[in-house]
């Protein structure tokens, strides 16, 4: 018995690509968060009550490939260009493992430092 493809098309959306990078992103060594690219998308989203899960990512979805912009805060003392590459290495494969699709670039963009409170 062969089998034969299924008839249809299967679609993920930006946001749950938004949701696998957010999950990836804050589980990397030396990242402390996620930031918005700059203060007045921060102040927008913050009146519009928008889903503060995705802040930070931006997804696009361009010939069947995803790129993606991610904007962190590091903890102070780290270096920040392993921190960047360690993130950009687990987005990429998460991204390919879970959706299997290509992943054309995981760009970083460190927005700040957070320097954390010793008592």
């Amino acid at each position: 018995m062969t089998s034969s493809p299924l008839p249809g098309k299967i679609e993920i959306s930006r946001q749950a690509i938004a949701t696998l990078v957010a999950e990836t992103v804050r589980q990397c060594y030396g990242v402390v968060g996620l930031a918005e690219r700059t203060k007045m998308a921060a102040w927008r989203r913050g009146l519009s009550g928008a889903d503060p899960a995705h802040h930070g990512i931006e997804v696009t979805l361009r010939d069947g490939a995803i790129t993606v912009d991610v904007f962190i805060i590091i903890a102070y003392g780290t270096r920040i260009s392993e921190v960047a590459r360690s993130v950009m290495q687990q987005v990429q494969y998460t991204l390919a493992q879970t959706t299997g699709l290509p992943v054309a670039a995981v760009n970083v963009h460190v927005q700040d430092l957070r320097v954390s409170s010793s008592s």
